[in-house]
């Protein structure tokens, strides 16, 4: 076996050579990127306040577990619901409560959508255990997806520039929106109501398949 020996030159020699390999290796790390750089901010930025949703949103994210307990289940209703610290507004709520119906099992249940906990309610979907259900009346009947296509914010903002002159001397009135169905009506139907009948509310029809007014 043949043996290598360098002397104290070359020796020294490849140990600076070494270390201006390792030096340039350093100096010539690339660049941070627009996109790293982004991402490094995006990361010390404090994660946004979660924000009311319209109801379609809301529907889905209970109608996706809610299949798990039925496949055949059917909505009967959709409402919107206050939940402490978030203001609805523009057909927008922080809590939304649907009603399915399964025809096989003859039960209801009723799920929940928060967009965030408070006091004994729950962030995400919550379901509570199913009910007896005694079938649909000409008053609650439910309906299919397909017919549900006109949003939360569409439907208020319908009834908002018709009832904008009423709204003027009444905007301490809380907007409650709910979607239901019933016979004398041909589509599901928002119903968008300002107060209560009892203290002088206002409340408007909006078809739930096309978004047109509709009559009570």
């Amino acid at each position: 076996m043949e043996l290598m020996f360098m002397d104290k030159k070359t020796l020294i020699t490849v140990s600076m050579v070494a270390a201006v390999l390792a030096w340039t290796a350093c100096s010539n790390a690339p660049e941070p990127t627009a996109a790293d750089t982004k991402a490094a901010e995006a990361k010390k930025e404090p994660p946004k306040a979660p924000e009311p949703v319209t109801g379609q949103t809301a529907f889905y994210e209970m109608y996706k577990p809610a299949r798990t307990w039925a496949t055949d289940l059917m909505p009967l209703s959709l409402s919107s619901g206050d939940l402490p610290g978030f203001k609805n507004e523009d057909g927008k709520a922080a809590l939304w409560t649907a009603i399915f119906v399964s025809p096989s099992l003859r039960q209801a249940r009723h799920f929940t959508y928060a967009i965030a906990a408070a006091g004994t309610v729950q962030k995400g979907v919550t379901a509570d255990v199913p009910e007896a259900w005694s079938g649909a009346t000409k008053d609650a009947m439910p309906f299919q997806n397909s017919d549900f296509t006109v949003d939360s914010d569409a439907a208020y903002k319908t009834v908002a520039d018709k009832a904008a002159d009423w709204l003027k001397d009444h905007a301490d009135k809380k907007c409650t929106m709910t979607l239901a169905s019933a016979a004398r009506f041909p589509a599901p139907v928002w119903v968008v109501m300002w107060g209560d009948s009892r203290s002088g509310g206002y409340a408007q029809y909006v078809n739930a398949a096309t978004g047109a007014l509709m009559t009570k």
